[in-house]
C-alpha cells in the first residue's frame, strides 16, 4: 500500500475497504458501518423514503450526529440538507425547503428520511453520514436517486390489477348464483309437471333459499359499485 506524499513525508492516505481503513500502512477496522441503497427510483409527486442504517460497537448518546448531503448531477458541490444531533434540523433553504422529513430511529439504527413532493429535478446523489462518538471512523454509501413520472403503463396496470382483485371475486358469485338459480327452477318445473304439492318444511327452505339469493344478489351489485369508485379515483 503506498502513502500519499513524498517518501519519509507526514502525508496520509484513507482507503475504506469492506470495513477496514488504512491509515499510514496501519489497518484501523471501522467501528461505525452505515448501509444506504445503492440506487432507489420514485415518481413526481409520490413520498420517497431514502433508506439509510448504521451499525455502532458504542452506546447512542446525544452526541451522535446524521448528516445528509444532496449532490446535483451537473455539479460536484454538495449541499447540506438534513441534520439530526437529539433532534431532527431539515434544511430551511434551497429546493429541499419544508420537503424534507425525519423517519429515522437512532436506537434502532435507522437514519432514514423521507422527500416530500418530489420532482425530476431532485434527482442527484444523496449521502449518509453518521458519528457516535468515540466511533468516527466509517464509510459514506452514496445513493442515486431517479424521479421520473407515472407513466400510463404504470397507470393501466394499476386499473388491471383493481379489476382483477374486483371483478374475479364478483364472477364466482355471480356464477354460483346462476347455478343455484338454474336448479332451483329445474327442480319448480318439474315438480310442477307432476303436481307434486310442497309441505310446509318445504316452503320454508324455500323462503331461506329466496332470501340467500337476494343477499347474493345484492353482494354482487356492491361489488360492482365498488369497482366503479375505485376506477374513478385512480383517474
Amino acid at each position: 500500500m503506498q502513502q500519499s506524499g513524498a517518501a519519509g513525508g507526514r502525508g496520509c492516505a484513507l482507503f475504506p475497504v469492506l470495513g477496514v481503513l488504512f491509515f499510514q500502512g496501519v489497518h484501523i477496522v471501522l467501528s461505525l458501518e452505515i448501509h444506504a441503497d445503492a440506487h432507489v427510483r420514485g415518481y413526481v409527486g409520490e413520498k420517497i423514503k431514502l433508506k439509510c442504517t448504521f451499525k455502532s460497537t458504542s452506546a447512542v448518546t446525544d452526541r451522535l450526529t446524521i448528516d445528509w448531503t444532496y449532490r446535483p448531477p451537473s455539479s460536484s458541490r454538495a449541499e447540506s440538507i438534513f441534520h439530526y444531533q437529539s433532534f431532527q434540523y431539515p434544511t430551511t433553504a434551497g429546493t429541499f425547503r419544508d420537503r424534507i422529513s425525519w423517519v429515522g430511529n437512532v436506537y434502532k439504527g435507522d437514519a432514514s428520511i423521507s422527500i416530500s413532493n418530489p420532482t425530476i429535478k431532485d434527482n442527484g446523489t444523496f449521502s449518509c453520514a453518521v458519528k457516535n462518538p468515540p466511533d468516527v471512523h466509517h464509510n459514506i454509501p452514496m445513493t442515486e436517486l431517479t424521479v421520473t413520472e407515472r407513466g400510463f403503463g404504470t397507470m393501466l396496470s394499476s386499473v388491471a390489477l383493481l379489476s382483477i382483485l374486483v371483478f374475479v371475486p364478483s364472477a364466482v358469485v355471480v356464477a354460483l348464483l346462476l347455478v343455484r338459480m338454474g336448479r332451483k327452477a329445474a327442480g319448480l318445473k318439474k315438480r310442477s309437471r307432476s303436481g307434486y304439492k310442497k309441505s310446509s318444511i318445504e316452503v320454508s327452505d324455500d323462503t331461506d333459499q329466496e332470501e340467500e339469493d337476494a343477499c347474493m344478489a345484492r353482494l354482487c351489485v356492491r361489488c360492482a359499485e365498488c369497482l366503479d369508485s375505485d376506477y374513478e379515483e385512480t383517474y
